[in-house]
């Protein structure tokens, strides 16, 4: 790890004391994959018709793809399918570009030293499948007791519900949570989850 990574990491673990589960993210957070997502979204577009310069996508980080869709759709007059272009960008990222996910060190430092003396769920807006292959490329699938991934609770993040079913899972009160995030709308779901939050890109 580089100086600026283990100082990172050093303030992370002062953060994160006394809290009994860390509810981690995982695209932006604990996998550095958010330019390879953003590349899916402007390949399946622009297979499409539509050429975007794909700022939409980190601005709407941590939304369900559908959601992202329609946002697109609303922002670009196009008529995509949510369903449809939400299969076609998953199967892009997952045949051409996850191979290439890189952890984002200190964020997965953190969840390994952890490991077996707190509880640790990774809560993703991700399916399960392109999950838990991004947790077994960073060698920490291991250490995850939950795992809880897009359509698996009836709203995605910015809502509580994908937090509260982790915290439920695990048998921890939402408020001895702690939940580690690099974008807007899960830490809105994880305040709405009446939990406290760390942006790990505001480090």
């Amino acid at each position: 790890m580089t100086e600026t990574e283990l100082q990172k990491l050093q303030k992370l673990t002062r953060l994160s004391t006394g809290y009994k589960a860390f509810l981690y993210d995982c695209d932006g957070t604990l996998a550095d994959n958010m330019p390879a997502h953003k590349a899916a979204y402007i390949k399946v577009a622009a297979d499409g018709g539509l050429v975007f310069d794909g700022a939409i996508v980190d601005e709407l980080a941590g939304w369900p793809v559908k959601n992202v869709v329609e946002e697109i759709n609303k922002r670009y007059n196009s008529t995509f399918d949510p369903v449809t272009f939400a299969e076609k960008r998953y199967q892009v990222f997952f045949d051409e570009y996850l191979e290439n996910t890189q952890p984002i060190n200190y964020v997965v430092e953190h969840l390994k030293a952890h490991a077996g003396k707190v509880r640790i769920a990774v809560v993703s807006g991700s399916g399960r499948k392109a999950v838990e292959k991004t947790l077994t490329l960073l060698g920490i699938l291991e250490n995850v007791e939950v795992l809880v991934c897009a359509g698996e609770t009836e709203h995605g993040k910015p809502y509580p519900d994908p937090f509260l079913t982790a915290a439920e899972k695990l048998g921890i009160s939402p408020a001895d949570c702690l939940v580690f995030e690099d974008g807007e709308a899960g830490t809105t779901a994880a305040t709405a989850a009446g939990m406290k939050w760390v942006r790990i890109d505001k480090l």
